[in-house]
C-alpha cells in the first residue's frame, strides 16, 4: 500500500472507525443480493465486510470506491452493519495516508476547488448566482418564505441551470416570496463527506450554518436529494434545525393548495426514476408522483425497478466526479429500462440523476429516442401558456 508506513496502525484505524459495525455481519450475502455493481461486474460488499473485520482491507483497491451510498443493502441487512457508513470510514483511512487507486485520484482536485471556491466544478465563487441573470431574483432577506438553495450542479452546470432557471419560473408564478444567497453558500458537502474527508465537510457545513443565521433563513428549499438529506439529516449535529423541503414535496404544497395553476396538457408518456437520496433515504416516493399525475394528458407508467427498489444511477457516495467505464454505468441500464416501457420521457429529481441520464443518453445514441427532464422542467412546461413559450 502506497505511502502506509505501518500496516498495524492501519488495523488499528479500522478497528476506531468501524466501531462494531464490522463485527456485527455474519455473512449472509444479502448486500451482494441488491448491489447494483452486481448487474455489471462481479463485486461483494459482503468481502469488504469481511475483510474490514480482521484489518485485511487494502485501501489502495478500487472495490472501496466503488459503492454509490444508494442504500440498498442497508434496508435488506438483518444486522445493521451500517455498510455505507464501514465504507465511508474506510475511505477516511486512505484519505489520510493518501491512498488513491486511479478512478478516486480526481478527488484531489475536486478537495482544491471545495475549499477555495465552495463548488466541486472549480468555478469561481462570485458566479454562483448567475444562473439567475435576467430573472429578478432578490438576495435573500429575513421575513421571505424561503431561501431557494439550488446547489451546486444547478448553479454552475449549462444543462443544469435550465432546472434551477425553470424552478424560479415555478415560485414566481406561484407568488412565493423567495430569495438566493449566490455567492455567500457553499457545497452542501454532503459528497465530499461520502469520500472520507470529514474535515472539509465539517468547514462547507460550519459557513453555510453561519450564512443562514446572519440572514436568518428558517426555511430552505432545496433541488438535490443530496444537498436535502444533508440539511435535513446531518446540520442537526450542528446543532442547529432549518426547515428543509425538496421541490418535488414544495410542488405538491402549492398544487394542492391552489397556488399554482397548470394550464396546458402535456400529451406524453413518461416515467419517473426515484433518486436513491430522495427515495431509500428519506421515503419520499409519492409527492412527485403526485405532481405529474395533476398535469392532463401525461401518462406515468413505472419501470422495472422502482420505488423503494429503484436502481441508482451511480452518482452518488462522490461516484459522481469519478470515471466509470461505460460497460460499468448503472445510468445505461436505467435508460433501456425506460425505453422498454416506452417512455417518450424519463423524469427525476436529482441533478446528478440528470447528468448520468444525459451522458448516457449520448453514449448509447438515445438522444432522438428519450428526453431526460426534471419534474420542474415538466410542471414549468405545464404552467407555461402557449403565448409564452
Amino acid at each position: 500500500m502506497e505511502n502506509v508506513a505501518d500496516y498495524k496502525e492501519i488495523i488499528e484505524v479500522i478497528k476506531e472507525e468501524g466501531g462494531d459495525a464490522f463485527k456485527r455481519c455474519y455473512q449472509c450475502g444479502l448486500c451482494d443480493t441488491v448491489c447494483p455493481w452486481n448487474k455489471v461486474i462481479d463485486f461483494s460488499m459482503r468481502r469488504i465486510v469481511r475483510e474490514a473485520t480482521f484489518g485485511m482491507t487494502d485501501i489502495g483497491t478500487e472495490d472501496i470506491w466503488r459503492c454509490t451510498s444508494c442504500g440498498k443493502c442497508p434496508q435488506r441487512c438483518p444486522r445493521d452493519v451500517q455498510q455505507i457508513q464501514s465504507v465511508v470510514a474506510l475511505r477516511r483511512i486512505a484519505m489520510q495516508y493518501k491512498v488513491f487507486p486511479p478512478s478516486a485520484k480526481p478527488i484531489r482536485t475536486i478537495r482544491s476547488s471545495l475549499s477555495s471556491e465552495g463548488n466541486p466544478l472549480n468555478e469561481p465563487r462570485a458566479s454562483r448566482g448567475d444562473w439567475a441573470e435576467g430573472l429578478n431574483v432578490r438576495t435573500f432577506e429575513e421575513g421571505m418564505e424561503l431561501l431557494y438553495f439550488p446547489g451546486c450542479y444547478p448553479s454552475y452546470d449549462p444543462r443544469l441551470k435550465k432546472v434551477a432557471r425553470a424552478t424560479v419560473k415555478i415560485l414566481q408564478a406561484a407568488g412565493v416570496e423567495f430569495g438566493i444567497l449566490g455567492s455567500e453558500v457553499n457545497c452542501c458537502g454532503e459528497s465530499i463527506r461520502k469520500t472520507g474527508d470529514e474535515s472539509l465537510f465539517k468547514n462547507l457545513a460550519r459557513a453555510n450554518i453561519k450564512a443562514f443565521i446572519d440572514h436568518g433563513v428558517k426555511k430552505i428549499l432545496v433541488s438535490s436529494p443530496h444537498c436535502f438529506h444533508t440539511f435535513r439529516n446531518e446540520y442537526p449535529e450542528f446543532m442547529v434545525n432549518f426547515e428543509v423541503i425538496h421541490v418535488s414535496q414544495f410542488l405538491f404544497e402549492l398544487i394542492s393548495d391552489g397556488r399554482l395553476k397548470i394550464r396546458n396538457e402535456l400529451a406524453k408518456k413518461i416515467t419517473y426514476h426515484d433518486p436513491c437520496y430522495l427515495g431509500r433515504h428519506n421515503g419520499i416516493y409519492d409527492e412527485p408522483r403526485e405532481v405529474l399525475k395533476a398535469i392532463p394528458g401525461l401518462e406515468l407508467v413505472e419501470m422495472e425497478e422502482s420505488r423503494e427498489d429503484s436502481l441508482c444511477c451511480g452518482g452518488g457516495g462522490g461516484r459522481i466526479w469519478m470515471e466509470t467505464p461505460k460497460s460499468e454505468r448503472f445510468s445505461n441500464l436505467r435508460l433501456k429500462q425506460a425505453v422498454d416501457v416506452g417512455a417518450e420521457e424519463l423524469v427525476t429529481a436529482c441533478p446528478y440523476c440528470i447528468t448520468n441520464f444525459e451522458d448516457s443518453r449520448l453514449t448509447m445514441d438515445y438522444e432522438n429516442v428519450l428526453k431526460i427532464k426534471d419534474i420542474t422542467e415538466m410542471v414549468e412546461e405545464a404552467i407555461t401558456s402557449t403565448e409564452e413559450s
